[in-house]
């Protein structure tokens, strides 16, 4: 059977309609300490949904919500403290009753592989010594997480005051870690994930569990993107398979 050129046109653009409609695409803003963790979900997921088709971006986390605020085409939010996922609630930009709790993690110092230092007591302020004609590498405290989380460390820690003129102040904790990776700063803050992730560095102190808020992630879709594949990617999120991965990381199952 022979077809004109209008219904062989009209076959062939139908037949490309189907193969774009055939792979779904979920775009997720993510923290960048979620980065490794998040990305090897995704290929588990696509294992199971290989039609789908899983974009990240990663990031501070406020940057990311600031992002999204101002109409980023972002399906998924994944931050690493609750206040930025609670901002974006107020904004009315995440999707009724998405939100959930997915893993928690631990603030650790961490200096670079070949540094003479190999352990700190933070409970005594005379590892700042280690500062001299340095910088502390952290995630900016004004708005980075990390840094929050650090700055209300040192401050439970009466060192605080001492410590802030001393920071070099990241964009995120991946940048923070970076200046420690390539012994830009002496010794950083991150968490104990990205440290894990890193074989350039060595912990070297961990903040105890009483000196910062619990360290949360929360994860939500944002408004207008309630779609059969987002609420299953996020439902996939929170599942024992993905848990597992996290754990695999260093993060805490929650």
């Amino acid at each position: 059977m022979k077809l004109s050129i209008g219904k062989l046109a009209l076959a062939m653009s139908v037949g490309l309609v189907l193969s774009q409609s055939a792979v779904a695409k979920i775009t997720i803003f993510a923290a960048a300490s979620m980065t490794n963790a998040l990305q090897q979900v995704a290929e588990e997921y696509k294992k199971e949904k290989p039609n789908e088709e899983i974009v990240f971006s990663f990031a501070s986390s406020s940057v990311l919500a600031k992002q999204i605020e101002q109409g980023a085409p972002a399906d998924m939010f994944v931050s690493a403290d609750l206040k930025w996922l609670d901002y974006l609630i107020e904004k009315k930009a995440i999707a009724e009753n998405s939100r959930r709790i997915l893993v928690g993690n631990n603030l650790v110092m961490i200096a670079p592989k070949n540094s003479k230092i190999t352990q700190l007591d933070l409970s005594n302020s005379q590892w700042q010594a280690h500062l001299q004609g340095s910088y502390l590498a952290v995630g900016d405290p004004d708005h980075v997480p990390a840094g929050l989380y650090a700055k209300a460390a040192l401050t439970h820690l009466g060192q605080w005051k001492d410590v802030e003129p001393k920071l070099a102040r990241a964009n995120n904790v991946r940048a923070a870690l970076a200046l420690v990776e390539q012994s830009e700063s002496p010794l950083g803050i991150v968490y104990g994930t990205d440290a894990a992730a890193s074989k350039k560095v060595n912990v070297v102190a961990t903040f105890p569990e009483e000196a910062y808020p619990p360290v949360e992630y929360p994860v939500a879709i944002t408004k207008g993107n309630e779609r059969p594949d987002t609420n299953d990617f996020l439902n996939y999120l929170t599942s024992g398979k993905a848990k597992k991965v996290f754990i695999q990381y260093g993060f805490v199952a929650k």
